[in-house]
C-alpha cells in the first residue's frame, strides 16, 4: 500500500545529543504500525518531528504527498494528523466536554464532542473539570479530543501508560475497531509489546536514535538485534510471550 507517511533519513540534534539519526519509516494508509525501543530511542522526538513541534537538522518528511516541513505549523491539525501526549496535555480549568471541542476547532468531522465522548465511554462527566480525573480517564479525553479533528493519521504516544493487564487488552481491541470506524491510519509509540504485537500490521524498532529493525511483528520478535537491544528485557517486564 501507498505511504500516507513517510520519514525519510531524518536528523534531530539538541547541542551534541543526536535524538534522531537518519532515521526512517513509513507508514502506510489504514494500517496500524508501530514504533517501539528503549526509553531514549527518539520515538517520542520522531513524533515531535511529525506534528512540527520539533524541526530536524536534515531530512524529509512527506505526509499525503505534501513536504511537512513546508507546511506551517498551524496547518498540520488541519492536513489530518491528530496526537496524544505521552504526558496528558489537557485544559484542566475547562469541562471535560470544552476540551474535546478544541480538538475541532481547525478541522471537524461529522460526531460532535458529546457523541465522541460516548464513544470512548465519558458522556456521563462530560461537564466535569478535567482536574483531578483519573489519568486513565484523562487519556480517553485526549483521544476524543484527537478524533474531533477528523484525522487520517493518529499518532498514539504511549497509551497504555497506566493501564493493568485486561485494561491494556481492551484498549487494543478499542483501537482496531477504531481504526475501522473511523478510517484511520494509526502510529503507535508504546512499552507493552503484547499490545503493540497484537494490533500492528508493521513493526519499527529504534535504539540510540537509528532504526534497527523493521518487519512484521513475527519479524521483528525473532531478530536476534532486536532482541538483544530491547525485547530481551521489555517482554520479561511487560509478560509478553
Amino acid at each position: 500500500m501507498a505511504a500516507l507517511l513517510s520519514v525519510e533519513n531524518v536528523t534531530r540534534r539538541f547541542g551534541g545529543v543526536v535524538a534522531l539519526d537518519g532515521v526512517s519509516f513509513d507508514v502506510p494508509g489504514g494500517e496500524i504500525v508501530g514504533l517501539i525501543g528503549p526509553n531514549g530511542a527518539g520515538k517520542t522526538t520522531a513524533f515531535n518531528v511529525i506534528t512540527r513541534l520539533y524541526k530536524p537538522d536534515d531530512g524529509r518528511v512527506v505526509f499525503d504527498g505534501r513536504d511537512l516541513l513546508r507546511t506551517p505549523v498551524y496547518r498540520i491539525v488541519k492536513l489530518g494528523i491528530a496526537r496524544t501526549f505521552q504526558n496528558v496535555a489537557l485544559w484542566p480549568s475547562l469541562t471535560v466536554l470544552d476540551n474535546v471541542k478544541l480538538g475541532g476547532q481547525s478541522r471537524h468531522g461529522e460526531r460532535s464532542a458529546e457523541e465522541l465522548l460516548e464513544y470512548v465511554g465519558l458522556r456521563g462527566i462530560a461537564y466535569r473539570l478535567a482536574a483531578g480525573l483519573p489519568f486513565g480517564t484523562l487519556k480517553r479525553i485526549e483521544l476524543a479530543r484527537a478524533l474531533a479533528s477528523a484525522p487520517k493519521l493518529l499518532l498514539l504516544d504511549e497509551p497504555a501508560g497506566g493501564l493493568n493487564h485486561e485494561e491494556v487488552e481492551e484498549l487494543g481491541r478499542f483501537i482496531q475497531s477504531m481504526r475501522a470506524e473511523f478510517d484511520l491510519t494509526v502510529l503507535l509509540v508504546e512499552h507493552h509489546m503484547n499490545l503493540v504485537m497484537g494490533i500492528s500490521d508493521h513493526v519499527y524498532v529504534m535504539n540510540f536514535g537509528k532504526t534497527i529493525a523493521d518487519g512484521t511483528p513475527a519479524d521483528v520478535r525473532s531478530n536476534p538485534a532486536v532482541i538483544e537491544a530491547y525485547l530481551g528485557t521489555e517482554e520479561t517486564a511487560h509478560g509478553a510471550a
